[in-house]
């Protein structure tokens, strides 16, 4: 991972399918009765196809030489895409040391321009997480991962009640049986009579075939009707769960100290850049919008100017293949010197 030296600013990643480990560390601080922000930009400079592009905060006690996917880490935050289905933006925190994904499915961005990440931490037990300082998820950190036992938990000992009915419909009681209903499926064809040389002796007993009975109304079943004592579908009533107790210090890192990015890449040339730790909600706005923002309006202009440049020239009369050599050359130019 080097400093990208041209047109964008940042750490990039420069060589594919590479695993990348850099940090930097800062005085250590708590985020105690505080809102913790952290927040910083991601360009894919590349059709990215498997990557994480996620960082991490650390305590004081990493060691950044070694700094490997199984140093112990605080927070992991940011866009990780692998294949076609899988473009999250990941949200894991560490709570008594074991690590919890949000339950949360949080799209991440996979253009080519450049985005914003920020994701809020507040002593309330809410958090937002927001990209390009719009919230895209918002939530209290109990619903949303499973760091306590559940409050409520199903009640096995509580049976369904002997009268609870869970039939929607039913047969109508009041509804009989006409008198006349019953008759055969199929009767002897009253149209076909024993024929004249019939010898009962030799050919036996002689029965009429027998036709479809037009009389015949099938097996009767009852109208059904909506059951007037329908409860509706049992549900096992839930209870308060003993093993839940509140913790009010979920959200509380203690010698925050490091920052780092630990990501492996299929496909290099990822850009990184714009990191902030804070506790002013604000403040990270405020400075969001004008680091990211000048670039991101920087980067719509170039495009727009690309796409007007080659816009001008696929409306150019092709003239036979030493033309289309032309006009390829010229597309390289205008990408050259946008």
């Amino acid at each position: 991972m080097e400093p990208n030296q041209d047109f964008y600013p940042g750490l990039q990643t420069t060589q594919d399918i590479r695993y990348y480990a850099v940090s930097a560390r800062f005085r250590p601080f708590n985020n105690e009765n505080q809102t913790l922000v952290v927040q910083y930009t991601v360009k894919y400079d590349q059709q990215i196809d498997c990557g994480g592009a996620y960082i991490k905060l650390f305590s004081v006690d990493v060691n950044q030489d070694t700094l490997n996917e199984d140093s112990p880490y605080y927070i992991m935050f940011g866009p990780d895409i692998c294949g076609k289905y899988k473009k999250i933006v990941q949200v894991i925190l560490n709570y008594k040391d074991d690590y919890y994904f949000t339950k949360k499915n949080i799209t991440c961005e996979t253009d080519d321009f450049t985005h914003l990440y920020t994701l809020i931490l507040r002593p309330d037990l809410t958090y937002e997480v927001k990209i390009d300082n719009y919230v895209v998820e918002a939530g209290h950190l109990e619903d949303d991962w499973d760091f306590l036992p559940p409050k409520k938990i199903i009640d096995n000992d509580l049976p369904k009640p002997d009268y609870w009915d869970e039939r929607e419909t039913i047969p109508d009681p009041m509804d009989k049986k006409p008198e006349d209903w019953d008759q055969p499926q199929r009767i002897p064809d009253p149209t076909v009579l024993k024929p004249d040389d019939w010898d009962e002796e030799m050919d036996g007993a002689w029965e009429p075939p027998l036709i479809p009975n037009p009389e015949y109304k099938g097996i009767w079943k009852p109208r059904i009707i909506k059951n007037p004592n329908y409860n509706g579908i049992w549900v096992q009533p839930e209870v308060d769960n003993p093993e839940y107790k509140p913790d009010p210090n979920i959200y509380k890192y203690y010698n925050i100290s490091v920052i780092g990015l630990e990501i492996l890449q299929g496909k290099s040339g990822t850009i990184f850049d714009n990191f902030l730790i804070t506790n002013d909600e604000e403040y990270a706005e405020d400075a969001g919008n004008e680091m990211w923002g000048v670039t991101f309006e920087r980067e719509w202009r170039r495009r727009e100017g690309q796409d007007a440049a080659f816009k001008n020239i696929n409306e150019q009369e092709p003239k036979g293949k030493e033309s289309k050599k032309e006009k390829k050359k010229k597309a390289t130019k205008v990408k050259d010197e946008l």
